[in-house]
């Protein structure tokens, strides 16, 4: 690959995951204290994931397969997105921000697999090229969350928040998705990859194809364990950044106090970390003792943040932000591993795409709502929530899936290839 492509995709990738750090977390503190949001409304917004998720097939197989240049696509969608994102910012009643919101994220859910495309068309070995272009993805999620938000403007301190300041974290992404539409058009040529004319059924660009692949007891434990971990999951993803924000959680790093959003950054770093890590849990553990390992991670996290709000045991919650790497590295990145063997050279891709359907759009659709119901369920006052009892729920939740799988799941050696 030539040094000037390999830039480009790095920085598409560094701007791809940008986007996404520079809102999706901190929308969680911004909803409730600016928008007078509850936990159903945040329920609603955090879903529009999953619609994305579930949407995304139909426009990937659709029309970028098909029609036209991936590359074109991403930049028209990262420019609808701009759009919707300053309207976003824009909103003043979180009735007006929930319909921007998921219109943003049925723009947005397409252009991860597009980055992902435009990238492997330029490689001869993705295995190996791949890890070192998504991984500047990871360096722009921290840059967005730690830099900007927290160190340089100070966006999720408690006075900003106080003062509405986050909204300028939806203005900061509709910068950044202009830069990266208009970015896109100088990407290297990504042709459809179907021919015109050729034939492509509902079932294959769902990924209903690999459906076959349930006959299999293991697979089959497998997949249910999968959806149901991503309820516990989407407590994670919806409230964490809420809950830190709430009990004022922050940390002192020489003139700075780094806060909610730069402290979630934690958890990208450990991402980055153990996804080095992996091959060798992978080799000397195996499939089952590796995703168990994952289940566990899960349970200790929510246990973690459910005793560690008091000033005395605060360095739990950022341990508990730190496990995240072994929460989704031994979990979703072994199981797209499981998957891609257990699949074949011919269900490789539909094998993908329905085990990403299911997890994370079934799966945290169910959780987002889950996850709403819980935190409203334990409301307190205004903005303050019983949140020991809300984190045990997603703990023993993962308890629960642990057991199922370690009780079911019939230990099976699978080959990995480093």
């Amino acid at each position: 690959m030539k040094k000037t492509i390999r830039i480009q995709l790095s920085l598409m990738m560094f701007l791809e995951f940008f986007i996404w750090g520079g809102w999706f977390v901190t929308m969680g503190i911004y909803l409730p204290n600016s928008l007078e949001a509850s936990g159903s409304d945040i329920a609603f917004a955090y879903s529009s994931q999953s619609w994305g998720a579930i949407i995304a097939p139909f426009i990937i197989g659709l029309i970028a397969d098909r029609y036209f240049n991936a590359e074109r696509i991403l930049g028209i969608l990262h420019l609808i997105g701009a759009f919707l994102m300053y309207q976003m910012a824009n909103a003043e009643e979180v009735a007006i921000f929930i319909p921007y919101v998921f219109a943003y994220m049925l723009a947005y859910m397409p252009t991860l697999a597009l980055v992902n495309s435009v990238s492997f068309n330029q490689m001869k070995d993705p295995s190996k090229e791949f890890p070192l272009i998504r991984v500047f993805g990871t360096i722009g999620w921290i840059v967005a969350g730690l830099i900007f938000i927290s160190i340089i403007f100070k966006w999720d301190s408690p006075e900003s928040i106080a003062n509405g300041a986050l909204k300028n974290t939806f203005l900061m992404t509709a910068v950044a998705s202009s830069i990266l539409g208009l970015f896109s058009f100088t990407l290297p040529k990504t042709p459809p990859r179907v021919l015109k004319g050729e034939k492509v059924s509902l079932a294959a660009i769902l990924g209903l194809d690999a459906l076959k692949l349930l006959k299999d007891r293991n697979y089959l434990i497998f997949f249910i364990a999968s959806v149901l971990i991503c309820i516990p999951l989407a407590f994670y993803y919806q409230h964490a950044g809420q809950y830190l924000g709430e009990i004022g959680a922050s940390i002192s790093l020489s003139n700075s106090e780094i806060g909610p959003a730069g402290m979630m950054t934690i958890g990208q770093i450990s991402e980055a970390l153990f996804l080095l890590l992996l091959p060798f849990f992978f080799k000397k553990y195996g499939f089952k003792k590796t995703i168990l390992f994952g289940m566990v991670a899960w349970t200790i996290r929510y246990f973690l943040f459910a005793y560690g709000d008091s000033g005395e045991l605060s360095f739990m919650l950022i341990i508990g932000i730190a496990l995240h790497g072994i929460c989704y590295d031994f979990f979703f990145v072994s199981g797209q591993i499981y998957t891609d063997t257990k699949a074949g050279e011919r269900y490789k891709s539909a094998a993908q795409g329905l085990i990403t359907l299911a997890t994370y759009g079934v799966g945290m659709l169910i959780g987002f709502w889950i996850a709403g119901v819980i935190t409203d369920l334990y409301l307190v006052s205004e903005n303050v929530h019983d949140w020991t009892n809300i984190w045990r729920f997603p703990a023993l939740f993962a308890v629960g899936v642990m057991i199922l799988f370690a009780v079911f799941f019939k230990n099976e050696k699978i080959a990995y290839k480093s």
